[in-house]
């Protein structure tokens, strides 16, 4: 139960992009709100410099409510340990691992993170209406059909200039078989009857057969795995989700999708090593989180055209510096892969956003009438 403040408090609404919160706080009493609709650099980045650090505390120092938006802004130990008019921390979503949740309960910070399940039809737990999964094959489909390119060029007064990738009997490399990418997977299956590898560092047979189970698919693979690999050898050892080794899984895929969580052992887990075994026919897409794939490689490979295509809705940075790499015209020609970007949507969907904003709104309200918060963690 907190403590019903007496004089009014100090409320940052952290990272609105899209200036989608103010009205979902217009009825909160006692609070005296800012909106930030920047993000300032990650308190732990490498690239991070001590003026940005001050930049950061002078912002933050002053409030003793911030609402978060996903991981926009991580709050580490040293962060936290610097804000000592901090009191209650709101986050959004159901990934925290940049949020130093130990050292928050150490320095007596209330944490609460909502999921949006109270305003919403959709269970964001629930793969299958994630707006990740939207998002994947939205990534996948305008790549492989040449969606962005063809209207550029159309726009520009053009015409056809190449052939879209089909997708029927094409095998798909999922990496994390979690709910999203089983959801993923699920959709290719069902949709395309593309064969489904899978890798994740312990992942089993066994388990992605009861993954294949809990979707109501077949275990076994009825179109017999026949793009030439290790499925192929015989019909009863094809399965619907067919385990294999990581390198295996970027040397026959014709897409490869990311859907792992990040932490500090999965950071780069596609590497250089990964994506040079991918066909030159093949694409990659990752709506996970920028840094597990290591971006200088992944760059060299598509300016050489090593791949047909890369879709990246993650970044290591974000926002994206306006001097990035990837801010380029030029992907697609002269001999460079097609790239597909988008600025982290994924989650970013005006239902679920609202959502999560109205049940903060709540939390805020609550926590100034001395209520119990919503979906506390600490």
């Amino acid at each position: 139960m907190a403590t019903k403040p007496q004089a009014p408090v100090k409320l940052a609404i952290l990272d609105d992009y899209l200036d989608l919160a103010s009205p979902h706080f217009q009825h909160v009493e006692n609070v005296d709100k800012v909106v930030f609709k920047d993000t300032l650099p990650a308190w732990s980045h490498p690239k991070t410099t001590d003026a940005d650090r001050k930049r950061i505390l002078e912002r933050l120092s002053p409030f003793t409510i911030l609402s978060t938006m996903r991981e926009r802004t991580p709050f580490p130990g040293d962060l936290l340990r610097q804000l000592p008019n901090l009191k209650l921390l709101l986050c959004t979503g159901t990934q925290l691992s940049t949020f130093d949740l130990t050292t928050a309960k150490e320095l007596g910070i209330h944490v609460a993170a909502v999921t949006g399940k109270r305003k919403t039809a959709s269970d964001i737990r629930k793969g299958g209406v994630h707006p990740t999964t939207q998002h994947a094959w939205a990534l996948i489909l305008a790549l492989a059909r040449n969606v962005a390119a063809d209207d550029r060029i159309v726009k520009a007064g053009g015409w056809q200039t190449a052939p879209a990738t089909g997708l029927m009997g094409k095998t798909l490399g999922v990496v994390g078989l979690g709910r999203l990418g089983a959801a993923v997977a699920k959709i290719g299956v069902q949709a395309w009857g593309m064969r489904v590898l899978a890798w994740s560092e312990n992942l089993t047979q066994e388990k992605a057969d009861a993954v294949a189970q809990g979707l109501s698919l077949p275990v076994v693979d009825a179109l017999g795995g026949g793009d030439g690999g290790a499925a192929g050898k015989g019909e009863e050892e094809a399965k619907t989700f067919q385990v294999v080794s990581k390198a295996e899984l970027f040397a026959r895929a014709d897409v490869v999708t990311i859907h792992y969580v990040l932490s500090e052992r999965s950071r780069g887990v596609v590497g250089e090593s990964e994506l040079a075994l991918m066909k030159e026919s093949a694409l990659l897409v990752n709506t996970s989180r920028g840094p597990l794939v290591d971006e200088d490689a992944l760059l060299r490979i598509l300016e050489k055209g090593g791949i047909r295509g890369a879709a990246i809705d993650v970044f290591d940075i974000e926002p994206l510096p306006q001097d990035s790499a990837w801010r380029s015209l030029k992907w697609g020609q002269e001999g460079r892969s097609q790239v597909l970007l988008t600025p982290h949507m994924g989650y970013v969907e005006e239902s679920m956003m609202n959502a999560w904003y109205a049940e903060t709104a709540e939390n805020v309200t609550r926590w100034v009438q001395g209520e119990e918060l919503l979906d506390r963690l600490i």
